[in-house]
């Protein structure tokens, strides 16, 4: 597979379930209903990325499982604060596990960004405790917004709102990151 087509497939199992999440809720103005497609659309993204990649990778896989299971609570129930309150405990789960190992002196964003980026180790460190600290102003801002606007509100503060705020707050990071990223050029030997 292509590195292309190994990008479309992670957009597609990153974002498939919350795109037809918010399109259900747009059509449908429900919440409970609109749980069933996060449900689906996250079991058939994880088994597409499965059978296209080979793997399961854990952010997806963690996201899709908390989407069925507050997603199905959400239907059995026929309540809908159960798929509200998901974003909250995933962000709050992320932030955890940002933190934790900053705490313990490891760097758990190296190990989840892999090879996408070289930086020195306290570099990372400070990027760790950064986006937990994004993750948990993502967590009260969630509880905020779901439970002070509408439901459609809510749906576009989940998506695409939280996607982009993630993506303004990388962008705030890049002169961190490019201030300390290796040359791409070795010096020249004398």
């Amino acid at each position: 597979m292509t590195d292309k087509a190994r990008r479309y497939v992670r957009y597609f199992v990153d974002y498939a379930g919350l795109v037809l999440w918010l399109g259900t809720l747009l059509i449908t103005r429900s919440a409970i209903t609109a749980s069933w497609a996060i449900v689906g659309g996250s079991i058939l993204a994880l088994v597409v990325g499965y059978f296209l990649e080979k793997r399961v990778a854990p952010m997806p896989l963690v996201t899709a499982v908390m989407g069925v299971v507050f997603g199905g609570m959400t239907i059995a129930f026929h309540d809908e604060r159960f798929i509200k309150v998901k974003p909250t405990l995933l962000y709050a789960v992320f932030g955890i596990f940002l933190l934790g190992g900053h705490l313990r002196g490891k760097n758990p964003l190296k190990v989840m960004m892999g090879d996408a980026f070289h930086l020195p180790d306290p570099v990372v460190r400070t990027l760790t405790l950064r986006y937990a600290l994004l993750f948990f102003a993502l967590a009260i801002l969630n509880e905020l917004v779901w439970r002070t606007q509408t439901t459609i509100v809510w749906g576009f503060f989940k998506f695409p709102g939280v996607a982009v705020l993630i993506f303004l707050f990388a962008m705030s990071q890049a002169p961190l990151m490019m201030k300390h990223a290796p040359d791409d050029e070795a010096p020249p030997s004398a």
